[in-house]
């Protein structure tokens, strides 16, 4: 079963003699699983292909399906239940709120879920224990190292189990020895919960612990090649 499916997706920002194309026409597809690492360069296009994936932003042209369904046939109610509660996200910036603690910053996709009270802190520390962080739900989240820090965002990216994980630069603020470790908490889970994994990087080696790698360029894929 694939899991999206993207023919001949091209985006452009701006008008006229201004006008920059950041994807000229790019088309695959990612099976239900499967871990992927989209890479490129600074500029080539990867993270405007990982929003439009996201369903954060829209192609200029061209399908996306995600599971088979077409959000272009979707109301705003729609694709924002489908964004919550298909995908989850990590960033190489944690995107916390660092005086909330560690507890409330998990439970906040379900909190716009609108799931109970007691069913959301339920599903939170088992998210939390999940990463290994059980004991630390009342922390606040300022004081987590780095690498606790990026692992609540992986319970967070968790918590309302997804069908997909978009990894974008995951590791890129660690250190090699903590990066390896949230390395393995993403693949684990891709493996153990066969949650698709979508990575998107610059690191060669990080890519190439994916099953496959979609290499793009000046908005162009440049080749695919299997792990």
């Amino acid at each position: 079963m694939k899991a999206i499916e993207v023919a001949n997706i091209k985006k452009t920002y701006g008008t006229g003699e201004s006008a920059f194309e950041a994807l000229k026409g790019v088309s695959f597809s990612i099976k239900k699983g499967e871990s992927v690492a989209i890479i490129g360069k600074s500029g080539s296009g990867k993270s405007t292909l990982m929003h439009i994936l996201a369903l954060l932003d829209q192609p200029t042209s061209g399908d996306i399906f995600v599971g088979g369904k077409d959000p272009n046939q979707m109301n705003s109610k729609e694709l924002n239940t489908t964004r919550n509660q298909t995908y989850g996200f990590v960033f190489q910036q944690f995107f916390m709120n660092a005086k909330d603690t560690v507890l409330e910053n998990v439970i906040l996709p379900l909190k716009i879920a609108g799931v109970g009270k007691q069913e959301r802190k339920q599903a939170a520390i088992e998210a939390l224990t999940s990463v290994g962080l059980a004991e630390k739900i009342n922390n606040k989240a300022n004081d987590l190292s780095g690498g606790q820090k990026q692992r609540v965002c992986i319970a967070r990216a968790l918590v309302n189990q997804p069908e997909i994980i978009f990894a974008d630069e995951p590791t890129g603020n660690l250190d090699t020895a903590t990066g390896e470790r949230i390395e393995n908490l993403l693949f684990n889970l891709n493996k153990e919960k066969n949650i698709t994994l979508i990575v998107v990087t610059h690191d060669e080696e990080l890519a190439a612990r994916c099953d496959r790698q979609i290499h793009i360029k000046d908005g162009l894929i440049m080749k695919e090649a299997l792990a």
